[in-house]
């Protein structure tokens, strides 16, 4: 269980040590200095033989060789458990150096990955950068070659276009030459044209002045009708010889009308065909002014793409330029480049010895933890070891155990304005087993067998007691009781939060175990019958809480209603108490335990005070009986376990009590100053303990000046303003732990 220790020291054999004779220690070890087990070491055998031998003693009756002995075997045990402390101070030491170690190899590791992170980051950042780099100079690079094809493309295309164009600029040349041939044809044409017109013209006066005579003519032969119509009268006698005259005159007139109408016909022929010659003549010259239009807008275009062809010379001259510098730039930045990843292997290489580097630093920092684990285990096991002998020399002397539970800040409450005033010391001797508390700018210390600060947990608290409880089966009358003002914890630790698994109290913890271990003894052998009974004390009244009739606390009746007698308490002369007519039950599974604490849960007096929503105005006794016997043995043990939950001590200043609740609190104050002044005359010695002062007192006289183990949980509220409370309740448990109740003694016997 303990290891070697860590400096080298010279071990005397374990019976050296067992002798009455004056140790002799050769030498200390380095790193305690001073100490007074020396160089004795003790192994796994040696404890147990230690806590397993039994008092040898010559006459039954000589209580000074017994006192002696007993002296002499508390002086070994001392020796023990100082070696214990001094091998937990080392491995203390050891394990600080050991997180020193580590923190400082976890620092050194931190640093070098930061180190390693940042080296990686810059060389991802600068392989990102050449990376972009390359990649803008890749697409540059496309980007002007596409540009150089498109260049040299349109420059074929513009060479192409060029020809195209003189093959054009010749074909047009030679289409102006033959419109040219053709407008000197149609100006000839013309001129014959406008010649012919010209006699047409003179034709057409001709025409006119011929018609000017026919119409005089006509207008003198009308007016010579005129006359003859005149005449016409007078001449009626000679009609007949005009009449002749008459007919030849209308007969030229006919054909004079004939001649005048071929030659109208023959005039509008005339006209169309000079309408016929002007459209020609306009229209000639419309396709001249075209060609002539289109042969100004080939030399134009012949200017323009001679133009954009010196121009795309140019550009030609300059993109080979431009390719020029370009293909040296692009040599350049593969310099670079090739630089870089040279660089980038070189730190490649760095990175890896970096990387290795990390890696036995993160071995080392395994080793370290390796070790830290084995230290602590080394020193957890000495932990148990001292535990177990620390319990053992309690019980040798008859100590009430005492535990402090310092319960967590509520929202509604507020802490001390100076800070919180309970401090919890941190030194080797004090740790885990003392509490400091500041009242008024004084500090009070208190040291107990140990102290829970409000972090712990249901678990943490029932893996102390699990021993104690363990106890009952053996065949031991265990007591564990909650004592505190109200409102600081005392039914949490002791029932837990319903319907919270992980917040189950000892009770319901304390039962799971036994029904286990239980299970766990039947192939040894082991039968266990067990036995529950619940009750309370409210003002000073005997409660069964599991009685089906509550309607008279105090008080049994009969079927027909009549009382028939008070519930008594008796002690027996083997320390077992009795409560008359109290109600009893046959269990054999933790869940009928746990429905009956249900049941009596719900019958319990619980009332609402200002320092709490749902206080508990009555003192709650659980009592567990158990009894067992060996089949192949013929072994009986008989134990009890009692577990209590007191009521909460309180101001009637703080409560606010009245009326029904003002008698409730003067009857638990009442109860629990019983209870100490049972705890001051135990602690002082007396030879008359005033247990017959209280019912609470009387019922608990077994567990307070008899021979059981007895632990008190002793809960604090860390709430600024319930510091005196506090202090009382710490200086009440100091007193409980320094009396001394005698040995605890154990009820077996064999089987007739």
């Amino acid at each position: 269980m303990v290891g070697p220790a860590i400096n080298v020291r010279t071990r005397l054999s374990f019976s050296d040590v067992n002798g009455g004779e004056e140790l002799c220690l050769t030498s200390a070890p380095t790193s305690i200095a001073g100490s007074e087990c020396g160089g004795i070491e003790f192994t796994k055998e040696d404890v147990e033989a230690l806590l397993n031998e039994k008092l040898k003693r010559k006459d039954r009756f000589n209580l000074k060789e017994k006192c002696d002995n007993m002296v002499e075997y508390i002086k070994r045990l001392k020796l023990c458990i100082k070696w214990f402390q001094e091998l937990e101070y080392s491995y203390l030491l050891e394990q600080r150096k050991l997180q020193d170690e580590l923190e400082t190899s976890e620092i050194k590791s931190s640093e070098m990955e930061m180190i390693v992170k940042n080296k990686e980051e810059e060389l991802n950042s600068i392989i990102v950068e050449l990376r972009k780099n390359n990649a803008f100079l890749r697409e540059k690079f496309t980007q002007e070659e596409s540009e150089k094809l498109a260049a040299v493309e349109s420059l074929t295309k513009e060479r192409e276009a060029r020809l195209i164009m003189e093959r054009s600029q010749a074909s047009i040349s030679e289409e102006l030459a033959r419109a040219q041939r053709e407008l000197s044809s149609a100006n000839q044409k013309l001129s014959s044209l406008n010649e012919m017109y010209k006699r047409l013209q003179d034709y057409i006066t001709s025409l006119q002045q011929y018609n000017g005579k026919l119409h005089t003519e006509l207008s003198t032969a009308e007016d010579d009708l005129k006359r003859v119509e005149k005449e016409k009268a007078a001449m009626v006698e000679d009609l007949s010889m005009i009449k002749g005259e008459l007919a030849l005159s209308k007969a030229s007139q006919d054909e004079a009308l004939k001649q005048k109408d071929a030659m109208l016909n023959e005039v509008t022929c005339l006209r169309r065909e000079i309408q016929q010659v002007r459209d020609d003549r306009d229209r000639q010259l419309s396709l001249v002014q075209t060609l002539t239009d289109e042969v100004e807008n080939c030399r134009e275009s012949a200017e323009k793409y001679c133009e954009e062809l010196d121009e795309m010379k140019a550009k030609a001259n300059e993109l080979e330029a431009r390719c020029s510098s370009q293909s040296i730039e692009l040599k350049t930045l593969q310099n670079h480049l090739a630089a870089a990843e040279n660089k980038l292997q070189v730190s490649d290489l760095t990175a890896m010895e970096t990387m290795h580097e990390f890696e036995d630093q993160r071995r080392l920092v395994s080793e370290l933890l390796a070790r830290l684990g084995d230290a602590e285990t080394k020193l957890m096991e000495g932990e148990m070891l001292r535990k177990k002998l620390h319990n053992t020399i309690l019980e040798l002397k008859g100590n009430i155990r005492v535990f402090c539970r310092v319960r967590p800040l509520l929202p509604d409450e507020r802490s001390s304005p100076e800070g919180n005033f309970i401090s919890y010391p941190s030194s080797v001797e004090s740790l885990g087993r003392g509490i400091n508390l500041v009242q008024n700018g004084q500090r009070h210390s208190f040291t107990y067998d140990k102290v829970f600060a409000p972090e712990a947990t249901q678990e943490d608290v029932f893996v102390e007691i699990s021993q104690l409880v363990q106890s009952a089966l053996d065949g031991y009358k265990v007591c564990i009781f909650a004592y505190g003002q109200t409102g600081s914890g005392k039914t949490y630790t002791m029932m837990g939060k319903t319907g919270f698994l992980e917040e189950k109290g000892l009770i319901p913890r304390s039962l799971e175990q036994i029904f286990q271990t239980r299970q766990s003894l039947q192939p040894q052998g082991w039968k266990y019958d067990m036995q529950v009974s619940m009750l309370e004390i409210y003002n000073e009244t005997i409660h069964d809480l599991l009685s089906s009739n509550r309607s008279a606390p105090d008080v049994v009746r009969a079927e027909n209603g009549s009382p028939l007698k008070p519930y008594s308490i008796k002690h027996d002369a083997n320390g077992n108490t009795q409560v008359s007519d109290l109600t009893v039950v046959d269990v054999r599974s933790a869940k009928e335990v746990s429905f009956l604490l249900q049941e009596a849960s719900r019958s319990r007096s619980v009332g609402k005070t200002q320092m709490n929503e749902q206080s508990s105005r009555s003192h709650f006794v659980f009592t567990l009986k158990i009894s067992g016997v060996n089949e192949s043995t013929d072994q009986q043990v008989q134990g009890v376990l009692n577990l209590i939950d007191l009521a909460g001590s309180e101001r009637l200043s703080k409560s606010g009590s009245t009326g029904e609740r003002l008698k409730e609190t003067q009857a638990i104050n009442r109860s629990l100053s019983s209870l100490s002044d049972v705890i001051f005359a135990l602690a002082k010695k007396e030879e008359h303990v005033p247990f017959r002062n209280s019912k609470l007192t009387y019922l608990l006289q077994p567990c307070l000046g008899g021979d059981s183990k007895t632990l008190m949980f002793v809960n604090i509220s860390p709430d600024s303003s319930s510091a005196n409370e506090s202090l009382c309740s710490l200086r009440f448990a100091a007193r409980v732990n320094a009396c001394e109740i005698g040995t605890p003694r154990r009820l077996t016997n064999t089987r007739p």
